[in-house]
């Protein structure tokens, strides 16, 4: 007979651990209160004589206390009960003494390995991983359900962010930036007006943004388009101040040219501004902000001129980089930015092509801008263009009271992620066996995401004055509950996926690039969707299908699932698996095919979708990397490009960084082995911290993130 714990497992039966827990009870009460020899042995018989081949431990315990009543031992009978109950509390025990201790050692690698953007050394950052760990403990014996937290441990979902799920937080947001500098914001109980000029607007937005940080776990994002307004106030405070200091001695055309330059000057340093408070500004987590710059012209916008200006000089900055602590040009992580195509700007002969030519050579050395197609944003988006929220997570559209779509104040409650190869391993090859089994997984990330919504309702505003006082989200009077925030699909819940490439090799045993395989993996793309629409109807709560970039998710559950099934071939032998519905990257198909292949899937994946290509040294690429650029407008709507390409800032060397003899990084031009005077990326999977040894310490750079 198989004895099924209660974490999952099925181990052998051993009769022997039943008289130990009994004659451990009889120990506890007097000589004639307990259970004689025989009656154990008849207690054995009648467990062993049902003739099951798996009993769960709860059963057997049952029977146990159910015999001991029958034999009139009812003293024993409670203290049988006590003892299993004291077990119990020592399963729960706390478990994060040890986790805690090793971050303070610095030897907690998946920890300090999760987040690129925290340095786990810093004693700010450890107070915040500190909690985490406090939190996550929490959220598995407490606060989760036993299934759903015993379905994160298996692998079967990943609830995300549990380290902060403790707290009455959300996940991530469209910062509603415009109303807060029209009409001001409040920070730590001070009241902050409406700025008069560019350079201020600048600094205040830096500030909000920090704010907002503090205050939720995930990406944030800011649409630049509200500062043109402001770069105006500064040219029109500079023309009054010229008027008034030189009367008529000045023509109009010298008048315009001061105002032109004193402008330059001022949006300069503004920009400068933002970038170099986003990268010095430290939120209460430890890191940088995580926060997205959306770069967008709107045709009808009043201030479009102001607006290209201000795009262009971002692109300027982040093409120059920021100096590192030894005085180098290296690419800052934040903030991302996210460039817009549209028809004036989509290399086609429009008004505003020299600033996608700049965003692509911005990309070559710098890895950003992302680019979103305006075109296909709004085939998908009932004709909106709107920016996705810091963590590449996308809102449904929807309308206040007036009828008007409205995207910036609202936010993602929070993130549960379906591991898609399992469901394929377990069906062992049977598409007959996968939709059931593949109904019931559904149906527990929905248990999972309520817990979420749950977690949320009844929070009340001060919990955030930042976000639901001031203007971030909202300006609710103080006690006020955010519930109405919550629901109605003003806010998101994403069901995220991992793995619809290994999904399909297990079930159809071909790529999803296959005829084949293509038909069965949109059919499964399109249950999801339809799942998420059957939720929203079900609760009126804004689910949405997130193709999340979860870059260490992608190791986790193949981790998990080669402990479990062992090697699978093309699947947990890779040691990784495939980001949401990608093209595996070994795969050879060329940037415009897998463009055209992976838009449909970003179609599916309303709440959240993104493509990668790969551009081998890109900045002796440009041609191609603006022919890819103009294919994305018309074929896809969200693209990112990647490169194997690294760069020596020494002697100026676009190509790729050696390992030499001695294992060190090496320039093979200038043979420069300074680390922090290279930019050394292998970007094709879209991470940007630092690379390190392999364990092996071999001839090989491991990337943390989905490749080797």
């Amino acid at each position: 007979m198989q004895v099924v714990k209660r974490d999952g497992r099925a181990v052998d039966y051993d009769r022997s651990k039943i008289i130990v827990a009994i004659r451990k009870a009889n120990d506890e009460v007097e000589v004639s209160e307990q259970a004689s020899e025989e009656e154990i042995e008849q207690i054995l018989e009648y467990i062993e004589g049902k003739r099951r081949k798996r009993m769960l431990v709860e059963d057997i315990q049952d029977i146990i206390e159910q015999k001991l009543m029958e034999f009139e031992h009812f003293d024993l009978g409670k203290k049988y009960i006590i003892y299993r109950y004291t077990r119990a509390l020592v399963r729960k025990a706390n478990t994060t003494d040890e986790s805690i201790l090793s971050l303070i050692r610095n030897s907690n690698k998946d920890v300090m390995e999760e987040n690129s953007n925290k340095n786990a050394a810093a004693a700010s950052t450890q107070r915040d991983l500190i909690a985490g760990e406090v939190s996550k403990d929490l959220t598995r014996r407490i606060l989760l359900p036993e299934k759903i937290a015993k379905a994160h441990e298996e692998g079967t979902l990943h609830f995300h962010d549990a380290d902060y799920f403790l707290q009455p937080i959300f996940n991530c947001c469209l910062i509603d930036i415009g109303n807060m500098l029209d009409y001001g914001t409040v920070m730590n109980g001070k009241l902050i007006e409406s700025p008069k000029s560019f350079q201020v607007a600048c600094t205040v937005m830096t500030q909000i943004i920090a704010a907002v940080a503090s205050s939720q776990y995930g990406g944030q994002s800011v649409d630049m388009c509200h500062l043109g307004k402001y770069l105006r106030r500064s040219q029109n405070k500079f023309r009054r101040h010229f008027m008034n200091t030189c009367g008529d001695s000045l023509s109009k055309d010298m008048l315009e040219k001061l105002v032109k330059d004193r402008a330059k000057d001022e949006l300069k340093a503004g920009v400068q501004t933002i970038q170099y408070q986003i990268n010095t500004l430290m939120t209460t987590n430890g890191q940088s902000p995580f926060v997205t710059l959306f770069l967008h012209l709107e045709p009808e916008d009043e201030y479009l001129e102001e607006n290209a200006m201000i795009i262009e000089e971002v692109l300027r900055q982040r093409l120059e980089g920021i100096k590192n602590e030894q005085g180098v040009y290296v690419t800052p992580a934040f903030p991302k930015l996210i460039y817009v195509l549209d028809e004036h700007n989509c290399l086609k002969g429009g008004r505003f092509d020299y600033l996608t030519r700049l965003a692509a050579k911005c990309s070559a050395k710098r890895l950003y801008p992302d680019y979103i197609s305006a075109k296909k944003m709004r085939e998908n988006y009932e004709g909106n263009v709107f920016s996705p929220m810091g963590c590449r997570s996308f809102l449904s559209p929807w309308k206040d009271a007036k009828g008007n779509y409205k995207f910036e104040g609202r936010f993602n409650q929070g993130v549960v992620s379906l591991n898609l190869p399992q469901i394929g391993i377990l069906s062992k090859g049977s598409e007959e066996k996968f939709w059931p089994l593949f109904e019931e997984r559904l149906q527990l990330c929905f248990e999972a995401l309520m817990c979420r919504h749950h977690s949320l309702l009844g929070v009340r505003s001060d919990v955030s004055p930042v976000h639901w006082q001031y203007g971030a989200i909202a300006r609710l009077p103080k006690g006020e509950v955010i519930d109405k925030y919550l629901k109605d699909g003003y806010s998101t819940i994403s069901l995220g996926y991992i793995g619809l490439y290994e999904l399909t090799k297990l079930v159809k045993g071909v790529s999803h690039t296959t005829p084949e395989g293509e038909d069965f993996a949109v059919r499964v793309m399109k249950r999801m969707r339809r799942k998420c629409e059957e939720w929203k109807e079900e609760t009126g709560l804004g689910f949405g299908l997130y193709g999340t970039p979860a870059e260490s998710l992608c190791y986790r559950f193949a981790r998990i699932d080669k402990e479990r099934f062992g090697t699978v071939e093309d699947v947990t032998d890779k040691g990784y698996y495939t980001n949401s519905y990608h093209v595996d990257v070994r795969e050879k198909i060329d940037a415009f095919s897998k463009f055209t292949f992976e838009s449909q899937f970003q179609q599916i994946s309303s709440g959240g979708a993104i493509s990668y290509v790969e551009v081998p040294n890109m900045q002796q690429n440009l041609e191609a990397m603006e022919e890819v650029v103009r294919f994305i407008y018309d074929n896809i709507q969200y693209a990112e490009f990647n490169t194997k390409s690294d760069y020596c800032h020494v002697c100026g060397y676009d190509g790729e960084i050696i390992i030499n003899d001695e294992n060190e990084w090496e320039c093979p031009n200038c043979h420069n082995k300074d680390h922090n005077k290279m930019n050394v990326t292998r970007r094709t999977c879209g991470y940007l911290g630092e690379n390190f040894w392999n364990v092996g310490k071999t001839k090989e750079i491991k990337a943390r993130v989905l490749h080797l």
